[in-house]
């Protein structure tokens, strides 16, 4: 049975678009003892997926605050040793970057990665011991192409994430129809305008559905909440957790979100999604799930209200 080290470690999206290359090396390798490298917040997320025999935590965002710290030194020796001590057979670094090709060098097991030209960062090819060219496709099928490349055997069929949301509902979850609006990223360059969100939940509620939106800093709390004060009936959501996430995008009639992780989620997770993307390429990292996935905009180019309304029937549609 192969013990195989899979390094992903951050940001949400990315583990996301990770999965359906877990599913893949399931299907292959059925006996296969799976570890996954993943930062510390995202542990509860990388769980999600039940060919996933073990997640490895790393602090790597905490650690560099304080390196010289006795506490995180003793950490990071903990983390070495526990990495070397699981003897993988292979390791394969799907993130491309020198943090991520260390951490797989670091396990001693033989690494296995991109090749320069299409690493994210060539000097991560430095660290590897097999080097694969993979194509300048949407990043799932690169993950899928890699980890096949590197395990001997061609993804087939089509996109599945694998993931099952845990059973049961949030204490707080709507009980009728509602749709989940993602307003919130990382960058202020890819948010969608204000008004559009606010005429959008207007077209919601007239359709009985309700719109729910979450948040995750307190900048974007307070975004959230100058929306739904415009549109009696919607929910700001309380703060919940990644596994929360999970169920309360599965339970939804549509997502409607920016470039965001939980954009991401809700594909995974099968529900209809319409990604707008003001400031980023939705050609590498677009939405993308086996019931109805469409991503508006790019750089610099927002879509409108109108636009987003008419794929969002689309997407209501297809949720039946």
């Amino acid at each position: 049975m192969p013990r195989i080290l899979l390094i992903r470690m951050s940001s949400m999206g990315d583990i996301i678009h990770n999965f359906p290359a877990v599913t893949d090396l399931r299907a292959h390798y059925p006996d296969a003892d799976v570890h996954w490298v993943v930062e510390e917040a995202f542990v509860g997320l990388a769980r999600l997926h039940p060919g996933v025999t073990k997640v490895v935590p790393i602090a790597l965002r905490r650690w560099r605050k304080r390196p010289w710290a006795p506490a995180v030194r003793a950490e990071m020796s903990a983390f070495r040793q526990a990495l070397q001590a699981a003897r993988y057979e292979v390791a394969i670094d799907s993130q491309g970057l020198i943090k991520s090709a260390v951490v797989g060098k670091l396990s001693g097991a033989a690494l296995a990665g991109y090749s320069r030209k299409t690493a994210r960062d060539p000097l991560a090819t430095l660290f590897y011991d097999r080097r694969f060219d993979i194509p300048p496709v949407h990043v799932i099928e690169r993950n899928r192409q890699l980890t096949g490349s590197v395990m001997g055997y061609a993804p087939e069929g089509g996109l599945d994430y694998g993931i099952q949301p845990l059973p049961g509902r949030l204490d707080w979850q709507p009980h009728g129809a509602y749709v989940v609006c993602l307003t919130a990223t990382a960058r202020d360059a890819k948010l969608w305008a204000e008004p559009n969100w606010i005429a959008l939940g207007q077209w919601l509620l007239a359709q009985g559905l309700q719109p729910v939106f979450p948040w995750g800093s307190e900048a974007e709390r307070q975004r959230a909440e100058r929306i739904a004060m415009t549109l009696p009936g919607s929910i700001v959501a309380p703060r919940f957790s990644l596994v929360d996430a999970a169920r309360l995008l599965a339970d939804a009639r549509a997502a409607i979100g920016v470039d965001t992780g939980l954009m991401h989620l809700a594909a995974a997770v099968d529900t209809p999604t319409v990604g707008i993307f003001v400031d980023s390429d939705p050609h590498h990292a677009g939405a993308r799930a086996r019931t109805f996935s469409q991503s508006l905009g790019g750089v610099q180019q927002p879509p409108s209200f109108e636009v987003v309304r008419a794929v969002v029937e689309a997407a209501l549609a297809a949720k039946g």
